[in-house]
C-alpha cells in the first residue's frame, strides 16, 4: 500500500541529507570507523561484533540510498529508519555506560550528549518523510 503525504521543499532537502549521510555512516561501518563501531555493539548481542557492524551498515545503506533515490515510499522508510534508530540506540546506551571511547567520545559527559541526539534523529527521519504527519494526522 503507497502512502503519499505530501512534504515540503524543506523537508525533501533534509530528507536527501539524511539519506547522503546514512550512506556516509555506511561506508564508514565497512572501512574508516569499523573499529568504532564494533566498540559499540553490546556485549549481549549473540553474534559477532563484526558481523554486526556488517548488517547494521548494509542497512544503513539501504535505507540511505532509498531515502535519496526512492522517494515514492517515503513515509514506509521514514518509519523504518525510525524504528532503525530505535534499535541501535542500546549500542549508543552501552557506549555510555561501559565508558568505551569511540568516534572521539571520550568522556562520560561527551557519551551522555550524544544518547539525546538519537531522538533528533528519529523526529528528522519522521518528520523529512511526511511519516510524523502520517502517524499523527492521519488522513490528513
Amino acid at each position: 500500500m503507497k502512502l503519499i503525504v505530501p512534504t515540503t521543499l524543506l523537508q525533501d532537502v533534509f530528507r536527501i541529507i539524511l539519506g547522503t549521510l546514512m550512506a556516509f555512516a555506511a561506508v564508514a561501518h565497512f572501512t574508516f570507523e569499523r573499529a568504532d563501531f564494533q566498540a559499540q555493539v553490546p556485549d549481549w548481542i549473540p553474534m559477532s561484533k563484526d558481523l554486526v557492524v556488517i548488517l547494521s551498515g548494509i542497512v544503513e545503506l539501504g535505507l540511505g540510498l532509498c531515502l535519496v533515490f526512492w522517494a515514492g515510499e517515503k513515509v514506509q522508510l521514514g518509519i523504518a529508519l525510525a524504528i532503525f534508530y530505535v534499535l541501535v540506540f542500546p549500542g549508543n546506551i552501552a557506549q555510555y555506560t561501559n565508558h568505551v571511547s569511540a568516534f572521539n567520545l571520550n568522556t562520560d559527559r561527551a557519551r551522555l550528549i550524544r544518547l539525546f541526539f538519537q531522538p533528533v534523529l528519529i523526529l528528522w527521519a519522521l518528520w523529512c518523510t511526511g511519516a510524523l504527519k502520517y502517524l499523527f494526522y492521519p488522513g490528513k
